[in-house]
């Protein structure tokens, strides 16, 4: 098993993922290719279990139940997910203008 650097957002997601009960540290482990027990370090830091000396948990996760770190976490990657669709329709339009030759956004400033 290969351990990949996952960003941020994907290791909130896999924690979340645990968190609402849907699969185990191993089905994780086996779902997105990475050790269990770097799932249970992740999931140990969220819950503010960490028995390092450093603490790495944000302030704005201390406090705040699993049902409510799930309801963050859902939230964080849907606001992920329509940054990056915001990026797509921008492209979209990009190629769209250079390939047609016309305008299609709105020129800000512009007497109508």
């Amino acid at each position: 098993m290969t351990t990949t650097f996952q960003s941020p957002q994907e290791k909130e997601a896999i924690v979340a993922e645990y968190l609402l009960g849907n699969a185990t540290y191993r089905q994780l482990g086996q779902k997105y290719d990475v050790d269990f027990r770097i799932i249970h370090s992740w999931v140990m830091k969220f819950k503010g279990n960490n028995n390092s000396n450093s603490k790495s948990v944000s302030n704005e996760t201390e406090n705040v139940t699993e049902k409510e770190a799930a309801y963050i976490v859902a939230l964080r990657e849907e606001l992920r997910k329509e940054k990056l669709r915001s990026e797509l329709l921008g492209t979209m339009i990009d190629i769209a203008e250079k390939e047609f030759k016309i305008s299609i956004r709105k020129k800000f400033g512009t007497k109508q």
